[in-house]
């Protein structure tokens, strides 16, 4: 018998904004071949292409994005555009702005205020939108983020932006940002052995603010990819149920709470099909209890750069 194909809904909903997404959502970072941005084999185009469509017929409505995740020949935000365009009522495309890469694929001095609607402008330019849905803004170390954010909130006063976040923060970034503007998610790496995260966790939770974990399934330490060498508990957990590891990894993400949202990126089909159906997966309290005993520090969070 084949195996019945899972939808995204199966991990039921969530608010951004006023935006309702499944909670499972598509990460786009490793469309263009290579989790470094500009190192390595650049992706099949048409692969890319058939994975974001792939993902869209199996719910997923929320993609995770951003005009610096390019490679020598790909760029994300081009190839959303070449697959979906035009794109479904209930799509809900998030990018983010702060970071900035030169020509050759470098990192470059981050955005100042003054710069951010050129950065916002180039992702509608590249997504051929004329507002963008969700826009987070990266923090790249500032302890104040106040001026960027404010920036972001005339663009979103302005129409060419929906709803803003943040990412990479701290609950204090949170709390300068709200003074501001609306904050819809907080985009943080987050997951099962990733030191640290629960402050801003529970923080999303009290305000009603969608949680948005980046390398969930990378694990800490490896943001090139899965990890290689699998927790006891984790492997424990996937063979009772038959299923992988880094679904046993979102799934357990899921259950942090119904404001965690999953972005998992892939450019293989199979892959994605297995990781929507993460969301249908239900652990057990015994396993949740199994998997918590996983190693993870309680200390304050520095995220990784997405």
């Amino acid at each position: 018998m084949t195996p019945r194909t899972v939808s995204a809904t199966a991990a039921g909903t969530w608010l951004l904004g006023d935006r309702t997404v499944n909670r499972v959502g598509f990460g786009a970072m490793r469309l263009t071949g290579s989790a470094a941005f500009h190192q390595g084999t650049p992706s099949d185009r048409g692969r890319a292409i058939d994975v974001l469509r792939r993902a869209v017929e199996l719910g997923v409505n929320h993609i995770d994005t951003a005009a610096f995740y390019f490679s020598r020949l790909r760029s994300a935000n081009e190839l959303i555009n070449s697959a979906l365009a035009p794109y479904p009522d209930d799509l809900v495309i998030a990018t983010k702005v702060g970071p900035a890469r030169d020509t050759d694929g470098e990192w470059a001095t981050p955005a100042r205020p003054v710069q951010l609607r050129g950065q916002v402008e180039e992702n509608l330019r590249q997504l051929g939108r004329d507002h963008l849905d969700l826009v987070n803004l990266r923090l790249m170390g500032q302890e104040s983020i106040s001026e960027h954010f404010g920036a972001l909130a005339e663009l979103r006063d302005a129409g060419l932006i929906r709803h803003l976040g943040i990412s990479g923060a701290r609950p204090e970034h949170l709390a300068q940002a709200q003074e501001i503007a609306p904050v819809v998610c907080v985009q943080n790496r987050y997951g099962i052995d990733t030191p640290g995260g629960d402050e801003m966790l529970r923080a999303c939770a009290a305000h009603g603010i969608a949680f948005v974990p980046f390398f969930a399934i990378a694990g800490h330490g490896r943001e090139a990819g899965a990890v290689r060498d699998e927790h006891d508990q984790i492997d424990t957990v996937a063979r009772a149920h038959g299923v992988s590891a880094a679904q046993v990894r979102l799934a357990w993400t899921l259950r942090q709470g119904a404001h965690v949202l999953a972005i998992p990126g892939t450019g293989n089909p199979q892959h994605l099909v297995d990781n929507v159906a993460a969301g249908a997966l239900r652990l057990t309290a015994e396993e949740l209890r199994l998997l918590d005993s996983t190693v993870r520090s309680r200390t304050p969070h520095g995220a990784g750069q997405a």
